[in-house]
Formats: structure tokens, C-alpha cells, sequence
């Protein structure tokens, strides 16, 4: 669609609707790959709609994780580009895909007819998802978009490391840099001296946090996963960091959910700049 059938559009909704997709197809088209294009919209002070965004990861994602066979990884991959919904139960930190629970508790699962039944009363307002295990890995794959599955964040679970093996691979992807990724109870004083926040609550708390204030319990209770990623290559950091590990942190926010910045790993690593 022309510029011009946009301004002749009688719906003004309609209008700034065309227009903020033709700046998105445009910006989309000018760039060399899809990666340059993500990555050169936090370079730039760009307006573009989080789901555009959202998407666009998923769309690497898709293309990075082709031929995995591993579903807690491509699972893991979801927390990327979908809102989680965080939950402990008895010491289990639980993820399940945020839209996928506010669709339950409208409507059973059952669309415009559990709405319906939801409204009657006849539907339990309990959520019942599977919990991602090595039982039902090889089902996930059978309908992962129905985003149904649960999976455990917890230290020494398939989960974790799961997640762990996907920011490894985004590094490679997007920086070329090799590292191991490994879960942590705590950031050793000693070894903190840069972090980054995978999330705009881990990025407010690990700042305070450094800054040595004091944070509320309740806070500090949200921390999904604390996380140490080691550089093969210590050339790869500023000299002052070279030989020194990064941290990285995602919490929950005060509603339970969690939206994931991968963008953050992009633009706040203690990378040396290029030749």
C-alpha cells in the first residue's frame, strides 16, 4: 500500500496503523539481514511495536535453533520472546507462557465456549499445564505453538541448563564470542564487576544490589536465575574485564510475570571494540 491510499484512508486508527507498518517493512527492507535490522533498533532511536520486536526474535530464533532435537531448549527459547508467568511451588521455580495462563483462566482452554461455560460457572478455575520433563519432551514438539508447557528454572534442572545452552548461542550468533553460561546461587563480591539484567526488574535490583543498598526480601524472592558467563577468548572484553567473568540476572516482576530483554545481551556486554 502507497503512502498515498494510507492518507486516503477515512479511519484515523486505520491510518496510523498502515503507517507504523510501512516504517517497520521499510526499516526491514533497508537492512543486510534480519539480525542487522534487530540489532539496529536499539542503535538508533527507532519506534517500533514490542510485538514486532518480539517476533522478530522468534524469527531468529527459529532460524538459530533449526534441526534441535532438544525441546527443553526450544522451550527455553520462548522465554526470549514470550511473557512468562512465574510461579514457585514447594521450592520449584515454574515457568509457564503468560498468555497461555490468561487464556486458561478465561476460558478452561475452550475458546469462546469455556468464556461461555467460565461466565456459568461450570469451569474449575484451576490451571492444570504439563510440566516439561524427559517423559513428554518428545510430545512438545508435536504443538509447541500451543505454548502449553511448563518448564523448571531451578538450579541442576534440564530447564536451566537449557537456557544457559540458548544465551550461549545468542552470543555466538550475534557477537561471535564463545562462552560458558552456568546457573549461581550468588555473585561472589570478589569476581562482581560488571552485570547485566536480562529483564527490566533483574537490571533495577542487581543495580541496587551493587551499589550495596538494601533490597526487600520480598524483591530479592523474585530472582528467577542467577547466571556466570565466562569468555574463552579473554580478548574479547574490555582489557580492564579481560580474564573476569559477567553476571547476569532474571527476576519477576510484582505481577509474576517475566518479559525477557535479549537486546540487553546485545548492547550492555564489557565487549572490546572491533578492529
Amino acid at each position: 500500500m502507497a503512502q498515498a491510499e494510507v492518507a486516503a484512508l477515512a479511519d484515523a486508527d486505520a491510518r496510523e496503523n498502515y503507517q507504523v507498518m510501512l516504517r517497520f517493512r521499510a526499516r526491514l527492507l533497508e537492512a543486510p539481514t534480519l539480525e542487522a535490522f534487530y540489532a539496529g533498533l536499539f542503535q538508533n532511536d527507532v519506534a517500533v511495536p514490542p510485538d514486532f520486536i518480539h517476533h522478530t526474535v522468534q524469527v531468529i530464533l527459529r532460524s538459530l535453533l533449526d534441526g534441535t532435537s532438544d525441546a527443553f531448549v526450544v522451550r527455553a527459547a520462548e522465554i526470549f520472546f514470550r511473557r512468562q508467568r512465574i510461579s514457585v511451588q514447594e521450592g520449584a521455580i515454574m515457568a509457564a507462557d503468560d498468555g497461555t495462563v490468561q487464556m486458561h483462566a478465561q476460558t478452561g482452554g475452550f475458546g469462546n465456549l469455556g468464556r461461555l461455560l467460565r461466565e456459568t460457572q461450570s469451569l474449575p478455575r484451576e490451571i492444570d499445564l504439563d510440566v516439561l520433563n524427559t517423559e513428554n519432551a518428545a510430545r512438545y514438539f508435536e504443538d509447541s505453538e500451543r505454548h502449553d508447557t511448563v518448564l523448571q528454572l531451578n538450579t541442576g534442572r534440564p530447564g536451566c541448563s537449557a537456557l544457559c545452552r540458548v544465551i550461549e548461542r545468542w552470543l555466538v550468533h550475534f557477537h561471535g564470542v564463545r562462552t560458558t553460561v552456568t546457573p549461581v546461587r550468588e555473585i561472589p563480591d570478589e569476581e562482581w564487576l560488571w552485570h547485566v539484567g536480562l529483564d527490566a526488574e533483574a537490571t533495577t535490583l542487581l543495580n541496587e544490589v551493587y551499589r550495596g543498598a538494601t533490597v526487600e526480601e520480598e524483591r530479592m524472592r523474585r530472582v528467577v536465575g542467577l547466571f556466570r558467563v565466562d569468555f574463552r577468548d579473554p580478548a574479547v572484553l574490555r582489557s580492564e574485564m579481560a580474564g573476569s567473568p559477567v553476571f547476569l540476572g532474571l527476576a519477576a516482576a510484582a505481577d509474576g510475570t517475566l518479559r525477557m530483554k535479549p537486546q540487553n545481551l546485545l548492547t550492555n556486554l564489557p565487549l572490546a571494540p572491533r578492529l
